[in-house]
C-alpha cells in the first residue's frame, strides 16, 4: 500500500508523513488481520504530489490540473519506487493500492492515472483531480472517495465532480460525504470500520 501525505506534512525529516493514517496501520487488529507492506513517502517543502498550479487566493482553493505534462520530481520518484517494489517477489501484485489525503489525495487520482495497470483500489481523501482523465482507470481501479460537506481548503464539489466522471466512464465508485467534517475529512475516514475489509477485498481480477 502506498500513502501519500497532504501538504502539512511535506520536508525531509522522515517523520511528518506519519502523522495521519500511520496509526491504523499500526493497530495489532489491522496488523493481524490485515498484514500489508505500507510505504510512507515523504514529498519535499518545494513540491507536491500532484502536476497542478494551485491558486491560494480563493478560498476553497483553486486548481488546474495538468495531467498531460511530465509528473512533478516527488511523484516521479515515488512511480519509479513503486515500479521496484511491485517487482519484489513477496509483493502480491494483485493487491496494489494507494490512499492520499488532501495533497495526497490529489496524488492518488493522479498516480492511478498514470500507472493504471499497477493499483486494484485506491482511497483518495479531501483531494480532486481531472475528471478528463477518469477513462483511464474508471473500469479497472475499485475507488472510495472521500470528503468533508464543510472544507473549506479542498472544494468537496471536486471529489464529487470525479466521481461523477468514473461514472460516466462505466465505473461503480463508492463516495461518502461527511456532513459534518471541514478538511479533516481523514478522521472520520480512518474511523470507518468497512474501510480496510473493503480495500483488502480488491484485487486486480475482482473489484
Amino acid at each position: 500500500m502506498l500513502f501519500l501525505h497532504g501538504a502539512g506534512e511535506r520536508g525531509d525529516d522522515n517523520e511528518k508523513q506519519l502523522v495521519h493514517g500511520s496509526n491504523l496501520f499500526l493497530n495489532e487488529k489491522h496488523r493481524d488481520s490485515f498484514p500489508a507492506i505500507i510505504i510512507f513517502p515523504q514529498c519535499t517543502k518545494d513540491d507536491y504530489w500532484s502536476k497542478l498550479e494551485a491558486d491560494r487566493s480563493t478560498r476553497p482553493i483553486s486548481f488546474k490540473y495538468k495531467y498531460n505534462e511530465a509528473p512533478t520530481k516527488a511523484m516521479g520518484l515515488v512511480m519509479d519506487l513503486m515500479d521496484r517494489m511491485v517487482k519484489k517477489p513477496f509483493v502480491k501484485t494483485d493487491q496494489v493500492y494507494v490512499v492520499g489525503l488532501s495533497m495526497g489525495g490529489m496524488g492518488t487520482f493522479e498516480i492511478i492515472y498514470r500507472k493504471p495497470s499497477m493499483f486494484a483500489a485506491a482511497i483518495p481523501i479531501c483531494g480532486g483531480g481531472d475528471p478528463e482523465s477518469a477513462s483511464a482507470y474508471a473500469k479497472d481501479i475499485a475507488l472510495w472517495i472521500f470528503h468533508g460537506a464543510k472544507d473549506d481548503v479542498v472544494d468537496p464539489l471536486l471529489s464529487i465532480n470525479m466521481a461523477s466522471a468514473i461514472l460516466k466512464e462505466g465505473g461503480f465508485p463508492g463516495l461518502t460525504i461527511f456532513d459534518h467534517a471541514n478538511h479533516n475529512s481523514w478522521d472520520p475516514t480512518f474511523a470507518e470500520p468497512e474501510l480496510l475489509p473493503w480495500l483488502f477485498s480488491k484485487t486486480k481480477s475482482k473489484q
